[in-house]
């Protein structure tokens, strides 16, 4: 019963489970989830919580898949816990959406235990991480080249609602528990084939370290990982801070200002991964090599860019360093005809609304709505973007000025500069979106009709 009282420990220590709350085991039927529900099951009549039971047929393994799911429903239905099923072909999946079976799996899995959560109040999700996991986990990001964050681990309890109790049971203990309950679980054959690195480290690096050399690397490995956590929630709380104060969110981009690349390594490698997990809402595809690549962007001129994963970039922008998703492929040359009335521009992602209004009306002062005088326009009025040799007349100045260098002088980074619509009066700029409006087409005391543009967008 050692497994047992192992994970009554973590849920204790970790404060996992409060009385009265509803739980949802992931169960495999595999000996590491079937384990873990007999555990929960019997906890729970301790402990006072209720179990749920929540099984993914991923479709990978055909008829031993079905087996797996029927199984898994027979034992609850025995032990009057409440089941419930999903099947998803996980491989067609992938293939539309070109990631990796592996990743494709583990997003419909914590994407189904969210639903049923929300469906059924649930308050928390118990997952059957062990030690050798851990162990496993830790081996393969080692050999990645993991920053010290990477040496945590997997965690006992993650954003409060998922938890592991038996993260520090190893799978011998399990497989023990197994043989002294009578649990026959279900057994994947592909986890005793070293064809994945993970298996290849369970089943031949584990083995043979343990063999050759002093001590349990599974023990000595979760021990190292516990010890580190203290100190790397520190450092994680400092570089918190510190984001607050270097970084700067805005729709969805991150600028890092230049004075945060003086901070200690420790932290600008954080600073550097919050900004990227902003942006892309995931951390896990962000390896050191990228982090480092970041810092060196750095010292390098404006306008150069490095690519990262999730489709996003970083560009250095005079020293500033700016994360975003890659921008969409714009025609330059192409010119869009605006007439008065409503203007829907699917392919960028704008909504043109443009009016005539007399003078006495209330003029709205918005960066995203500026107003012309009407008498004063010759030729249609088009949305462009820039091109060589444009001229522009900014507001209060009598001279015209290259586009390009209004674009120097406002710090624009080079990237954004064909992305920026360009409202034009016949051949004339009027409006470069979102900076200057023309002084040729200014209100004064004798305008009389005026034209109204809005501009409405999700991406710019």
């Amino acid at each position: 019963m050692e497994a047992r009282n192992i994970a009554e420990a973590a849920i204790e220590e970790y404060h996992m489970i409060e009385k009265g709350q509803k739980v949802l085991v992931g169960v495999s039927g595999g000996p590491d989830s079937m384990c873990l529900l007999h555990i929960l099951i019997e906890l729970s009549r301790t402990l006072d919580f209720k179990v749920f039971a929540a099984h993914i047929n991923h479709k990978i393994r055909g008829i031993e898949g079905d087996l797996d799911q029927e199984y898994v429903k027979n034992y609850c239905l025995s032990n009057n816990i409440p089941f419930y099923s999903g099947q998803y072909n996980v491989e067609e999946i992938a293939r539309i959406r070109k990631i990796s079976t592996e990743t494709c799996g583990r997003e419909i899995r914590y994407n189904f235990f969210k639903e049923l959560s929300k469906k059924l109040s649930i308050d928390k999700i118990a997952l059957a991480h062990n030690a050798n996991d851990n162990a496993e986990t830790l081996i393969m990001r080692l050999m990645r080249g993991t920053g010290l964050d990477g040496l945590i681990g997997i965690k006992p309890v993650r954003d409060e609602i998922f938890i592991r109790p038996l993260i520090n049971v190893s799978r011998k203990e399990i497989e023990e528990y197994c043989r002294e309950n009578n649990i026959i679980p279900r057994i994947d054959r592909t986890n005793s084939e070293a064809i994945y690195k993970r298996n290849k480290i369970r089943l031949e690096l584990i083995p043979y370290i343990n063999q050759n050399f002093e001590g349990d690397i599974i023990k000595s490995l979760n021990k190292l990982s516990r010890t580190l956590e203290p100190d790397i929630e520190y450092l994680n709380q400092a570089s918190w801070e510190k984001y607050k104060e270097y970084c700067e969110e805005n729709q969805g981009r991150v600028i890092i200002k230049k004075d945060a690349f003086f901070l200690p390594t420790a932290i600008l490698t954080r600073i550097i991964r919050k900004a990227f997990f902003y942006v892309s809402k995931k951390n896990y595809n962000l390896e050191s090599c990228h982090v480092e690549d970041t810092i060196k962007l750095y010292g390098r001129e404006t306008g150069r860019k490095i690519n990262l994963p999730e489709e996003i970039v970083a560009i250095n922008n005079y020293k500033d360093i700016i994360l975003e998703v890659k921008a969409k492929k714009i025609e330059k040359n192409k010119m869009f005809k605006l007439n008065i009335g409503e203007n829907n521009i699917k392919e960028l992602g704008l909504n043109i609304i443009i009016n005539i209004i007399e003078k006495k009306e209330e003029l709205i002062k918005n960066s995203d709505v500026k107003y012309f005088d009407y008498d004063k326009i010759k030729g249609d009025i088009q949305l462009r973007f820039r091109t060589d040799g444009d001229r522009f007349v900014p507001l209060g100045m009598s001279g015209e000025k290259k586009l390009k260098d209004l674009f120097i002088d406002l710090k624009i980074e080079r990237e954004k500069r064909d992305e920026i619509p360009l409202i034009c009066f016949g051949d004339v700029i009027a409006w470069v979106y979102d900076y200057r409006i023309s002084d040729k087409f200014k209100l004064d005391k004798n305008s009389k009709k005026i034209l109204e543009i809005k501009i409405e967008s999700e991406d710019i």
